[in-house]
């Protein structure tokens, strides 16, 4: 057939999924008119018929019928806002680990990962601070919401990027959360386990409890505390929940501080302690693209770092507790 073009995938487009592949190399053509001529079998992949969801590998070859609003295979570039030499700094200072695979950000609380109704300055805007050498720009693979801090994974190609995507959906990871939260839990150590759904509160959306929600676990365990004022928890999740660590927390008694949505006015606490919410997501361990198991620590924000002075707690040589 008369425009027919057979493309080999290369190193740069390992792993991705066929329709994301088009998206690269076809920006113009329309995700309908892509779903229809795949559903017709005009793409196919190494002669095969193709879903979308379906992921290429090197050496394979995709084949591209006549597309009427993409005149040709040569990438296109995509850029978006341009950023200040400030803003490339300011990123580059969130690095706490790199090598040709994996980047590793310590996200500053209060920036989106990204964006969503009035958002406009998030992580995932500002990735074009970390092209490499190639020009290649970084992906997210997994979120932390806007007011929790911490370890955020990238990939550095779309080969790295599919491997830790799946890594975080099979529950390959073991994630590890600092907390202060309000009071002291009456067991040093627990698990917590409860159905959870969203619901719209005034506005905007929340968690809750509901029978008919689905499963959610957290281990917890108590570091620290100070008096019946304040405890330092380590938390790990082992479901990934919307704000699964706030709720469970505020549902067991002892919300996190800060976290008013959850917590109510219990969240806040008098002194010194900042208003900001305190959760932070600091350890993550992960199979590596490469091979291995590799784990990553996120220093402390500056203001947990204050109300941990504050309170007479000390990181020090603080070792994580041997959750199941």
């Amino acid at each position: 057939m008369s425009g027919v073009q057979n493309i080999e995938v290369k190193d740069d487009d390992d792993g991705v999924r066929i329709d994301r592949w088009f998206k690269r190399h076809f920006p113009s053509i329309p995700f309908v008119q892509l779903q229809k001529i795949m559903r017709k079998g005009e793409v196919r992949l190494d002669g095969k018929r193709v879903k979308g969801k379906e992921r290429v590998s090197v050496g394979q070859t995709v084949r591209v019928p006549p597309l009427s609003q993409a005149p040709t295979a040569a990438r296109q570039k995509v850029t978006g806002p341009s950023l200040s030499d400030n803003d490339i700094k300011e990123v580059r200072s969130w690095i706490i680990y790199e090598d040709d695979a994996v980047i590793a950000l310590n996200k500053p609380a209060g920036l989106p990962t990204q964006g969503g109704t009035g958002q406009t300055r998030h992580v995932d805007g500002l990735l074009d601070a970390l092209r490499d050498s190639a020009d290649r720009r970084p992906k997210l693979v997994h979120r932390l919401d806007k007011d929790t801090s911490g370890a955020l994974l990238l990939g550095r190609t779309p080969k790295a990027a599919a491997a830790l995507a799946k890594a975080f959906q099979s529950r390959d990871t073991d994630k590890r959360y600092w907390a202060l939260v309000a009071g002291t839990p009456k067991e040093r150590d627990g698990r917590i386990s409860v159905r959870m759904d969203k619901v719209a509160a005034k506005g905007h959306e929340r968690m809750v409890v509901s029978a008919d929600g689905k499963l959610s676990v957290t281990d917890y365990s108590m570091i620290e505390s100070a008096g019946q004022m304040a405890s330092w928890l380590a938390l790990k999740p082992h479901t990934g929940r919307t704000h699964q660590l706030r709720l469970h927390c505020a549902e067991m008694g002892h919300p996190i501080v800060g976290d008013g949505k959850y917590g109510g006015q219990a969240a806040f606490l008098t002194g010194a302690i900042s208003r900001k919410l305190h959760l932070h997501s600091r350890f993550i361990t992960f199979p590596h693209p490469d091979g291995g198991l590799l784990t990553i620590t996120a220093p402390l924000p500056e203001h947990m770092i204050a109300s941990f002075d504050f309170l007479g707690f000390t990181v020090g040589d603080y070792e994580d507790p041997d959750f199941e």
